[in-house]
């Protein structure tokens, strides 16, 4: 074991952590476990692109009270620094995983044991809603206890700033800092002001369906299709308590909720991974549509920022789209109907993230909306909305991870809205007599013809992430000079924020917060990405590849053949 490792074991058995928590470390220790200790204590957490993220379990580098704990006590001690003269007030969520509730009232005990005015909801509550309650609450900081659709050992703690969207740069490495200058357990303030915590109820839940309810776009089309069949499942999670809630407020009436999957549980019983983007977890959501004959399906995960759906295909099964598909009916439907509603002066935009299809941003230009990139995650997203606040307006954006976002009222990704958006656009398809699958084909044949794919290869513990660091090692240095027969005609990384030209072997620098990415883009159009994961022990390949406009009926042959690419690709970077 490397001493860093057995030091950073001692400073805990050292410090003022429960007995019962020391026992813990101590039978580890007896067990001879020591690929457990040294990945529980070789570093500590820290921020990501999804704020604090880890395996729940005893040590620096795990989601437990000390962690949650530290993390609190730095961001608190950051916002007395930056909110001077005031009372400061956070409001705090937290999602239906195991120990979350402990978690959410741990970080509220710390807080208020600060002097900070604590608004917690009293019940668990989708992410999205906790970023409209810091704006609707007038806080200047917020926490949610979520992992997302994470595994079910994972727990998370993300962190707001007073706009309702994730930390991003400065403060989240001053946040950091602050964090780290805390040297013991002992330093951070556990001893709750109950004066200062006040349970948040109904009000804010009222408030945040009227925004998303101001979103409609199509509403006689509701009207007249209010009997749209539609199953739900929020997969054990939050989307329970909202998702029904906003498709009955709009005027749906026939919504099927997935009983099995219907009761909030942090063992997540009915599936492996609570992922809406995995088919196993849309299962039995699909079972029921397919039995009840519906039109649309939608799931949730466990903390409902996210949402993955399936819709009939020509020959009337049910098939599931990919996040990228997602987004592109979303962004096509706002594109058209704020068109025809005369909303469109010149002054709106969109955002997508530089892996999420460029499909978006061919739709946009058709419309003459700008399209902004921003980097993977949607506090980069949150981060360019606040940048454009009273000069431009957000209409809706994405990215290829099944989050999308409706409006500017809520600052991070949206499972709610969407649910929302996803069945109007159904409803507005039925009432024009087609259905989404045919919109997304006649979408393909007006503008191209792009089919995206991700890998994602996990590598645990420390063995792992050395692993990931040697793999984006190896891309740098020896980057691919041809893949699916078309040359790599560019080489993106924002890690030096460079752009090189290799036909001309021109190099630019990029406008691009620095991130551990590295783009391939090829003569033909194809796109590979290459990061590793800010939340998970994975490193994610991205692949997007396109055909030029090409006539519907020919669109079934002409996906298969670049389904056929991206396996080739996938083999000749040895990934298969």
């Amino acid at each position: 074991m490397e001493s860093s490792v057995k030091k950073a074991i001692d400073q805990w058995l050292g410090s003022s952590i429960d007995q019962n928590d020391k026992e813990t470390i101590n039978q580890l220790i007896k067990d001879g476990n020591e690929t457990e200790l040294t990945d529980s204590f070789y570093k500590e957490l820290e921020f990501g692109t999804g704020g604090l993220r880890g395996i729940m379990g005893i040590g620096p580098n795990r989601m437990n009270k000390y962690t949650i704990g530290m993390a609190t006590q730095g961001l608190a001690n950051y916002l007395k620094a930056v909110f001077t003269d005031q009372q400061i007030s956070v409001a705090i969520a937290y999602d239906s995983r195991n120990n979350s509730d402990f978690f959410a009232e741990t970080t509220a005990a710390v807080f208020s044991a600060n002097g900070i005015k604590v608004y917690l909801f009293e019940e668990l509550r989708p992410t999205p809603e906790l970023s409209f309650a810091i704006r609707y609450l007038k806080c200047q900081s917020g926490v949610v206890i979520t992992a997302s659709h994470n595994p079910k050992e994972y727990s998370g703690y993300k962190a707001y700033w007073d706009d309702g969207s994730q930390i991003i740069a400065p403060h989240d490495t001053n946040i950091i800092g602050e964090v780290r200058k805390i040297s013991d357990i002992s330093q951070v303030n556990f001893k709750a002001n109950a004066s200062l915590i006040e349970k948040i109820g109904p009000d804010v839940d009222n408030a945040y369906l009227d925004a998303v309810s101001q979103q409609v776009l199509s509403p006689e089309s509701i009207k007249n299709q209010n009997d749209l069949s539609i199953v739900f499942s929020p997969i054990h999670g939050t989307g329970i308590t909202m998702a029904p809630a906003i498709l009955e407020k709009i005027g749906f009436k026939n919504v099927h909720v997935v009983e099995e999957q219907s009761v909030p549980d942090g063992n997540f019983p009915t599936v492996v991974y609570p992922n809406p983007e995995e088919q196993e977890a849309m299962a039995m959501a699909m079972a029921k549509a397919q039995e009840l004959d519906a039109d649309l399906v939608l799931a949730t995960d466990p903390d409902a920022d996210r949402v993955g759906i399936a819709v009939k295909n020509s020959n009337g099964e049910f098939q599931l789209l990919n996040g990228n598909q997602t987004g592109v009916l979303i962004i096509y439907y706002l594109c058209k109907k704020w068109k025809e509603n005369d909303k469109l002066d010149g002054n709106q935009f969109i955002v997508k993230t530089i892996v999420t299809t460029e499909l978006i941003k061919d739709i946009a230009d058709s419309y003459n909306i700008d399209c902004y990139d921003t980097l993977t995650g949607f506090k980069f997203i949150a981060g360019l909305i606040r940048e454009l606040e009273g000069k431009k307006k957000f209409i809706g954006g994405g990215e290829e991870s099944y989050g999308y976002l409706i409006g500017d009222s809520v600052r991070d990704k949206d499972a709610i809205a969407s649910c929302a958006i996803i069945a109007e656009m159904a409803a507005w398809a039925k009432d024009n007599n087609t259905t989404l699958y045919e919109v997304l084909m006649d979408i393909y044949s007006e503008y191209g013809l792009y089919d995206e794919t991700m890998v994602s290869i996990t590598k645990k513990g420390k063995q792992g992430a050395d692993e990931i660091v040697e793999m984006m090692k190896a891309f740098r240095n020896n980057p691919p000079t041809q893949l699916g027969n078309s040359k790599i005609a560019k080489l993106i990384d924002y890690n030096s924020s460079t752009s090189k030209d290799l036909i001309s072997g021109e190099t630019k620098n990029i406008n691009f917060p620095k991130s551990n990415v590295l783009q391939f883009i090829t003569e033909d159009r194809t796109k590979i990405s290459i990061r590793p994961s800010g939340t998970e022990p994975k490193i994610k390949f991205y692949f997007g590849v396109y055909k030029n406009k090409i006539e519907k009926t020919a669109l079934n042959e002409e996906i298969a053949s670049l389904v056929e690419k991206v396996s080739q690709i996938k083999e000749e970077l040895d990934l298969c």
